[in-house]
């Protein structure tokens, strides 16, 4: 009995589920374009069926016990052969916001437009500035060494006057300091013998106070500064600079010269505008829109007209499935109210015919749920025949084709629909049936919400590759652009007197100054020995002698050319070394200076060259690198608004959501589910009431009162029926006459 209950909620519950209908919801949730306004469209090609999902699985499992085999392809295939011969509102948006975007793509080539002289001034500046800098460069430093070689000569003519009044001075100093030093050793004092060998010593050394380097001798450079300075006369600095900033105005250049052929270019802009406006305007997806809209509108009303009789059907339903359910619960109050009526009156020591009352109507009540069993069951065993064959075969043949789109293969297949055409849809559609198309792919295409342009392939009736030929809207631009000439031939880096002046400077004679005569007395000393040394050995040997006036005198004598070296010697040292500086600098310089100066003339008028000749060469190259980057522009907007019109532009996403709609949730989740349910629920209602017909009979026959009682010899225990009429003193007829036989 437990079994026929869980079976009848099950069956309940088959029979109503199709009434429920829970609400899906979906989990809220170098151009910039954006993205375009996509309707998001609430899909509800899903149910769950919540606890009672698993009856459905366990229905699905029993019907391929019964039917294993796999979708009969070929023989619906036959049979049909034989048998059968608001979103455009939202598509107009996002035709505006393709159409809007355009703007983006304009303004950023009207600001390359109106900032063609850092971009393209720029451009070219950089590439001739390669050749132009490194001569403008080379210039600047020459006019810094004819600076350095005036300062040089200053410094040698200076020197050389120092060194030469200096040495004449110190000779003098120094013949006056030996004199007098070695009228001191003429003194009889040293003729003592104590005092006669230091005097011989020191009187030796007197010939080493004598001056070591000639400057008397050495040529002058008043020449060479002269002429230097006649070439300073011409601020070459200056001229190179202007020569910098007449370079550097390449990019006004540019923009003066470009201005006329930039406001065309933004003419053939706007024109660009317009025809991209028009072309989309002229997208057949408003009319295919349009006609799918009437399509969807005629089956609106069709099921609206019908939705009143469909709605009195299912109420018919509903109230056979209710007296359906009804027969069979009334099925099972008989059988508990019999068990619950027999087992609370039932009494071991009754007899048959003197059952009471309580266990009597419990046996009824059983019987009364074998009675109606029988009268009930061929009408539930035929509903679940009929409901089994219904609910089987379109669970087989056509929720589970629908599930791995077997059905739309079937669908596809070529002549099915019409015999005359090999693609039934692009028949339809296109009214040219040698179009691949098929209702797989098309189902599959919008299941993934592309647009409709892809999914109905509607390059068929309208190519937008062809439309939005990126050439055709760009080689008014690039024509324009390419008309852009450059003329740079103002710009004057080093001018003919600049030139004049670095060739004068080459012929100043500084090649010609002999300094190997400088270098050759530059590294001599000052004097033959070192003063300093030569006052403290004198001031040592004076130490040797006897204390008296002689010893004070050498020292004194010592003092003095300490003196001398301090006063006159350092300072021409120092002199010595201002002038070694300045004329190894002047033999640098003047070190094959002619060729040096040509060879930066040359790379002036190699520059020169270029920006007035072959500068077109490289303007020419920078323009097409120029003309390519605001191409590009178009080329990224042409490129999105193809990838928006194929994969975004009337997302086709509601026709997957009706078909998955109307098969999967309607006629597979809500109804063929519930009626698999109802005939399994039902079915096995109807099979446990046989095992229940046959338990009923037998315990009746222990609850209900007898007319007579039963008689059972039980000679092994001594028991005879239920009871003994010697114990209870009632005649038995039954039982005498019996033992009477035996």
């Amino acid at each position: 009995m437990a079994v026929e209950l869980y079976l009848l909620l099950l069956l309940f519950c088959g029979s109503t589920i199709s009434e429920v209908q829970p609400i899906y919801k979906p989990p809220s949730g170098t151009l910039d374009f954006g993205f375009v306004p996509a309707k998001t469209y609430d899909t509800g090609a899903y149910h769950e069926p919540g606890p009672i999902g698993i009856l459905f699985k366990i229905v699905h499992a029993f019907l391929y016990l019964v039917q294993p085999n796999t979708f009969p392809q070929d023989l619906i295939r036959k049979l049909a052969q034989q048998k059968f011969g608001n979103t455009q509102g939202d598509y107009q948006k996002q035709i505006d916001y393709l159409v809007s975007q355009y703007n983006t793509t304009k303004d950023k080539a009207l600001s390359d437009l109106n900032n063609v002289g850092p971009l393209l001034g720029n451009r070219v500046q950089e590439q001739l500035g390669k050749e132009v800098r490194p001569a403008l460069d080379a210039v600047l430093t020459m006019a810094g060494a004819i600076r350095e070689t005036k300062e040089a000569l200053e410094n040698v003519s200076v020197s050389v006057e120092v060194l030469q009044e200096g040495t004449e001075r110190l000779h003098a100093n120094l013949t006056d300091a030996k004199m007098h030093l070695s009228n001191t050793l003429n003194d009889s004092a040293c003729s003592a013998a104590q005092a006669a060998s230091t005097c011989n010593i020191i009187r030796n050394s007197l010939n080493q106070l004598n001056i070591n380097a000639n400057f008397s001798g050495l040529p002058g450079v008043s020449s060479q500064l002269a002429k230097v300075n006649d070439v300073l006369k011409i601020d070459l600095s200056s001229l190179v600079q202007k020569g910098y900033a007449a370079f550097n105005d390449t990019p006004d250049l540019v923009v003066n010269q470009t201005r006329n052929i930039l406001s065309d270019i933004k003419n053939v802009l706007e024109s660009i505008g317009s025809n991209i406006t028009t072309f989309t305007k002229t997208l057949p997806v408003q009319k295919v829109l349009a006609d799918l809209t009437i399509y969807l509108t005629q089956s609106e009303a069709y099921v609206q007209d019908y939705f009143p009789v469909v709605e009195q059907y299912d109420f018919y339903r509903w109230l056979g499935c209710l007296i359906l359910c009804c027969m069979v619960v009334l099925i099972l109050v008989f059988y508990y109210l019999g068990l619950l009526c027999g087992t609370c009156g039932y009494d071991k020591h009754a007899s048959p015919t003197t059952r009471g009352c309580v266990s009597n109507t419990g046996g009824n009540f059983l019987m009364a749920g074998v009675g109606f069993s029988f009268l009930f069951s061929w009408v539930l065993m035929i509903v679940v025949v009929l409901t089994f064959v219904t609910g089987g075969n379109v669970e087989k043949l056509v929720c589970e084709p629908f599930e791995d789109k077997t059905l739309f293969k079937v669908l596809d297949t070529p002549y099915l629909l019409n015999q005359q055409w090999k693609n039934y849809l692009s028949g339809i559609l296109f009214k040219n049936p040698n179009i691949n198309l098929t209702f797989e792919k098309v189902y599959s295409d919008c299941k993934e919400n592309k647009g409709i342009y892809t999914s109905l392939h509607l390059e068929h009736l309208f190519n937008i590759n062809e439309f939005l030929n990126i050439s055709m809207y760009t080689e008014d631009v690039a024509l324009k652009i390419e008309h852009i000439q450059i003329n740079l031939s103002k710009i004057i880096l080093l001018d003919e007197i600049g030139k004049e002046n670095l060739l004068n400077f080459s012929s100043s004679g500084i090649e010609g100054i002999n300094f190997a005569a400088y270098l050759t007395e530059i590294n001599k000393s000052v004097t033959k020995v070192d003063l300093l040394s030569f006052a403290n050995d004198l001031e040592a040997r004076a130490d040797q002698l006897p204390k008296g006036a002689l010893e004070n005198a050498l020292k004194g004598h010592a003092n003095n050319i300490r003196m001398i070296h301090n006063q006159q010697v350092i300072p021409l040292e120092q002199a010595m070394s201002t002038l070694n500086q300045s004329i190894r600098l002047l033999k640098r310089t003047s070190s094959e200076l002619m060729v040096k100066v040509k060879n930066v003339i040359s790379a002036v008028n190699a520059a020169q060259l270029l920006i007035n000749n072959n500068a077109s060469v490289v303007i020419v190259q920078e323009t097409k690198k120029y003309m390519d980057t605001i191409v590009g522009y178009f080329e990224q907007y042409i490129e999105w608004v193809k990838e928006s019109i194929a994969m975004e532009v009337a997302a086709c996403k509601p026709i997957a959501n009706v078909i998955d709609t109307a098969v999967d949730i309607f006629l597979c989740s809500y109804i063929t589910d519930s009626v698999n349910t109802f005939w399994f629920g039902l079915g096995g209602s109807s099979i446990f009431l046989i095992p229940a017909i046959i338990f009923a009979v037998k315990l009746s026959k222990y609850y209900r009162r007898m007319d007579t009682e039963d008689v059972y010899d039980d000679t092994e225990n001594g028991n005879n029926g239920y009871h003994k009429e010697h114990l209870y003193g009632i005649h038995n007829p039954v039982f005498t006459s019996s033992v009477e036989q035996w």
